[in-house]
């Protein structure tokens, strides 16, 4: 199993030089194999593979559920990790017309498309009617970072994770690259048949336009995220439906759209 992380040493200036121990988050390259193709290469950390598959290969529109995939492996090189997917041959097809080579930094979400067109490309609205209340919200960025395992032992990974006010979280997933970690959650919620629709999905990062339309595909009504969005990523928002609430942190949040499913707002 390739590492996640990796204790290594330094020297550390605190009013003066000392030796000192770290631990350090995995980057590694990995590709996306779709029925021997390379579809993907992103630098990502190198766990949860398959639901980085999965939910990569969903959110950019290779499959339309995780049942269409009919096999998966992991193949590691010197180079780097190969993320094996097989579906079935006419989907494969289909796609093939389609097909873009991504060659990015960590969790870069546009590199290597081809066209404008695909970047702002017409993103699904949402319909889940989920409400949560301020206290709700703030119930919900309080549970993330206790969760946060890796980050603990790192202080440098992003989280992306599924909140329910009836069962807390749900699921959460961490990587390098913030776009990573919302694919490796969209993944683990269609393998495990999470209910997105009733849960609002949490993130640590910025909000750009490539996490609206990802976590639009994932299905929740509520995103709530540690930092801002930007214009794109509100103006997306508001076409797709989706109530998009930043600078969630313990002294309050901001609503950028669809207020209405944020009681009081």
């Amino acid at each position: 199993m390739t590492e996640t992380h990796r204790a290594v040493e330094h020297q550390r200036w605190a009013g003066g030089m000392a030796p000192g121990r770290r631990s350090i988050p995995a980057e590694a390259a990995v590709a996306v194999v779709v029925n021997g193709s390379t579809h993907a290469v992103m630098l990502a950390t190198p766990a949860d593979l398959e639901d980085f598959a999965t939910g990569w290969a969903l959110t950019d529109g290779i499959i339309a559920n995780p049942g269409e995939i009919e096999r998966f492996e992991v193949v590691e090189h010197g180079a780097g990790t190969e993320a094996r997917l097989w579906i079935a041959e006419p989907r494969a097809r289909a796609i093939a017309a389609r097909r873009r080579f991504m060659a990015g930094p960590t969790g870069c979400g546009l590199c290597g498309i081809e066209s404008l067109e695909q970047a702002l490309r017409q993103t699904p609205p949402v319909g889940a009617r989920l409400t949560l209340s301020s206290a709700q919200i703030m119930a919900a960025i309080a549970a993330l970072r206790p969760a946060q395992a890796l980050n603990a032992l790192t202080h440098a990974v992003h989280a992306a994770a599924l909140w329910s006010p009836t069962g807390g979280l749900l699921a959460v997933r961490e990587d390098v690259g913030r776009h990573n970690a919302l694919d490796k959650l969209v993944g683990a919620a269609g393998r495990d048949g999470i209910p997105a629709e009733t849960a609002a999905l949490l993130l640590t990062s910025r909000v750009s336009v490539e996490m609206v339309q990802k976590a639009a595909v994932l299905g929740c009504g509520i995103m709530i995220a540690v930092s801002a969005p930007t214009t794109l990523a509100v103006q997306t928002a508001e076409a797709a439906n989706l109530t998009l609430v930043g600078i969630a942190r313990e002294d309050g949040f901001e609503v950028f759209s669809h207020g209405w499913r944020v009681e009081g707002c």
